[in-house]
């Protein structure tokens, strides 16, 4: 599908779709359930390769069990594994929270650290954790978070042709406003989830078809009787 020349260039693009999807989603925000910074860490590590869905009934008896960075640093193992089993991946998981809270616990005063080279250090978290962690965890946008619809979207809609994360991710802050980034994650991961999937994307009733390069929007047949433009 060809694209108007008004939006031919990326940046005009990139401006025009996150002007909509603020329209689409205005309400949109981080979906996984939590209370403080480290269950926010703790979430989005439980949510690779996992829907934030089955995540939320998996948080809630963890989280009665072991509420904060010290109880999840000192928390056995195998009981770590059994409550987090049905988010895949369990036992690297587990490890990972385990470990990631005991060098809080040891390195940073108890407190998730607000600086994404200090996230870096802590195991089980790459940039998409540190992203989400800092942006709704403490209102600060270091980066734009790329999951796999963020990913999928993006090269859909011919704002990037990359396929590592890191290398969208550095793409796409130079075509938004910082104080967007975690808003243009956020709400295209909705609009990934609700019409542009992955196997059957929803084209004929999105509202970003005109911009996106990849949209298979057949025109209708002009209704009898009536003057086309």
């Amino acid at each position: 599908m060809s694209i108007s020349r008004k939006y031919a260039h990326k940046g005009q693009r990139a401006l025009e779709i996150l002007v909509r999807l603020n329209r689409l989603y205005p309400e949109a925000t981080c979906t996984l359930n939590y209370q403080t910074p480290v269950q926010l860490l703790v979430a989005t590590i439980l949510s690779a390769q996992c829907t934030d869905e089955r995540v939320n009934q998996v948080t809630p008896a963890l989280f009665a069990r072991f509420p904060d960075a010290p109880a999840l640093a000192n928390a056995d193992l195998e009981e770590l594994e059994t409550l987090v089993r049905s988010t895949g991946f369990y036992r690297n998981k587990a490890r990972n929270i385990r470990a990631a809270c005991q060098m809080i616990v040891d390195r940073f005063d108890g407190q998730v650290p607000k600086l994404m080279e200090d996230l870096l250090q802590l195991p089980g978290v790459a940039r998409k954790t540190a992203n989400v962690v800092l942006a709704h965890g403490y209102g600060i946008n270091m980066g734009v978070t790329v999951d796999t619809h963020v990913k999928r979207l993006s090269q859909r809609l011919g704002l990037t042709d990359k396929t590592d994360p890191l290398r969208i991710e550095q793409e796409l802050m130079h075509l938004l406003p910082q104080p967007d980034w975690e808003n243009w994650s956020i709400r295209l991961i909705y609009h990934g989830r609700a019409v542009c999937t992955a196997r059957n994307p929803a084209c004929d009733r999105c509202e970003l078809a005109d911009l996106c390069p990849s949209a298979h929007v057949s025109r209708r047949p002009p209704v009898p009787g009536t003057v086309q433009a």
